[in-house]
């Protein structure tokens, strides 16, 4: 059997490889996404005060700190029992809405885009940010990067840094809002509405307009039909910071909808030898395998996930977008993995339009951005939809507020077991007869790009041990010895 490894897999945050094997016959047998990297959060996060995690959680990543301080302070919002103020909620929602309009362009332009504006099969040097810029001109490389710098600066200005930022807190926020920054941050707010119509727009030209990428992103090698899970408002709209869990089956019908502290009534998790990320699946269904439809407990939570839980999207450019989407692909759900990437840009224009009615909330500068906890600490849950996919944060505490237990369930955990069968699936639609070279091994990394992972925050079980290979080189720089444990 000859094996085909893609290592490092690219165009991602963190590190992983992907192993296809291939029978006899030169076609797929069987194929893997792994990530070779632990953190082990959970763990060494007992024995701290909790009002600590909310500061040192966001060191996970430097990719979405900003998701992990929100389900936090959440999580220790619940465990002290507290119902923060409006002018808190209002602030936090701000501040995260900044961070989904920078973390949906960052995902676009610099890691999805290329394979859409480059092509899949262009040459790896031009498969990236600088292709992308060379090809559509410096005037939108600089709008990407203006971007994201005044998203940064914002950040900065609300959540005390630009990456890994502290502002949420138990409670609330460590700070209030001036008018003159209302003003300020409201400006910005409208500029990052007209990028992402800008944004859309380009997706129209480059994309939809080319019958090729139509057709690849609805061929049946990219298609998965499994349940969908996603935060939604009372209305059943998208909701990035609060609501309920829905979670619809794969004929878009509600199958279950729950309160994030009841998470565990309804997701389990499923560990293999061979991977540091567990499988969530859901409980009331069963692990079935790495399969689709009904009879499988496999969900995916993505932006695409969110959109198919929703019956719509909470602001009005966003919500035209979303039915255009459906309209076009055949109606809700759509189970076409690669259709992600216009859920996600369907969400950028959704994260700049709330970003502006926040600010706008005469409210949002009001004296109550903070509440001191009093109660007896124990038990608490906070979720929040990270840009990849439903972030569950779970503290259990002493009296004294000492974490004693902590779990974390991230988006890419989420989405492991469909990232698995989505490479998969790739491979045995893209490989045949032994013939592989570049352009479909990208196409292969296509498969995984589209949801977005995040190996970094991920990986929380260690199975057996850590596996150590260690290469002994002379002077000459000759390898004499080679040392394995795995």
């Amino acid at each position: 059997m000859k094996k085909v490894t893609i290592d490092p897999i690219t165009r991602l945050e963190g590190h992983g490889k992907i192993e296809i094997f291939l029978d006899d016959g030169g076609n797929v047998k069987d194929a893997y996404l792994q990530v070779p990297e632990l953190r082990g959060f959970e763990m060494f996060c007992r024995g701290r005060p909790v009002e600590e995690m909310p500061r040192i959680t966001p060191r996970i990543c430097g990719v979405c700190p900003e998701a992990h301080m929100m389900a936090s302070a959440k999580a220790c919002d619940a465990l002290y029992h507290m119902d923060i103020p409006r002018t808190a909620k209002m602030l936090r929602e701000l501040l995260y809405s900044i961070f989904y309009v920078t973390d949906h362009t960052t995902h676009f332009y610099a890691l999805a885009g290329p394979d859409f504006v480059m092509g899949p099969d262009a040459p790896k040097a031009q498969r990236n940010i600088l292709g992308i810029i060379h090809k559509v001109g410096v005037e939108i490389g600089g709008k990407v990067v203006g971007l994201r710098g005044m998203c940064h600066e914002l950040i900065k200005k609300m959540g005390g840094k630009a990456v890994h930022p502290v502002g949420a807190i138990p409670g609330g926020m460590s700070k209030g809002m001036i008018e003159e920054e209302q003003e300020e941050i409201k400006k910005a707010g409208l500029e990052a509405v007209e990028f992402a119509k800008f944004t859309i727009q380009l997706f129209n030209d480059i994309v939809l307009k080319n019958k090729a990428y139509v057709d690849l992103i609805l061929s049946d090698t990219f298609t998965h039909e499994t349940y969908n899970m996603g935060l939604v408002d009372e209305n059943n709209h998208v909701n990035f910071y609060d609501g309920d869990i829905r979670v619809v089956g794969p004929d878009g019908k509600e199958f279950v909808k729950f309160k994030p502290a009841d998470y565990l009534n309804h997701v389990e998790e499923h560990v293999e030898s061979w991977s540091y990320l567990k499988f969530p699946f859901l409980k009331k269904v069963g692990w079935k395998g790495f399969v689709d439809g009904p009879e499988s407990g496999v969900y995916k939570a993505t932006p695409l996930s969110r959109l198919n839980v929703s019956d719509g999207m909470a602001t009005p450019l966003a919500n035209e977008e979303h039915d255009r989407m459906y309209k076009t692909l055949g109606g809700k759900p759509v189970h076409q993995t690669l259709a992600t990437h216009w859920a996600r840009i369907i969400e950028l224009l959704y994260a700049a339009e709330r970003w502006v009615e926040l600010v706008s909330d005469p409210e949002i500068t009001g004296p109550d951005y903070r509440m001191i906890p009093t109660d007896v600490p124990d038990e608490g849950v906070g979720v929040v939809e990270a840009p990849r996919g439903t972030l569950y944060h779970h503290y259990k505490t002493d009296a004294d507020g000492i974490i004693q237990e902590a779990n974390l369930i991230v988006g890419t955990t989420n989405n492991n077991a469909p990232i698995n069968m989505s490479v998969k699936k790739a491979a045995q639609g893209l490989i045949q007869n032994g013939e592989v070279n570049d352009g479909l091994l990208n196409m292969v990394e296509m498969a995984f790009r589209a949801y977005d992972p995040c190996f970094g925050c991920a990986t929380h079980t260690l199975p057996g041990q850590m596996p150590l290979i260690i290469h002994i080189f002379d002077h000459q720089h000759q390898l004499i010895q080679k040392l394995r444990r795995d």
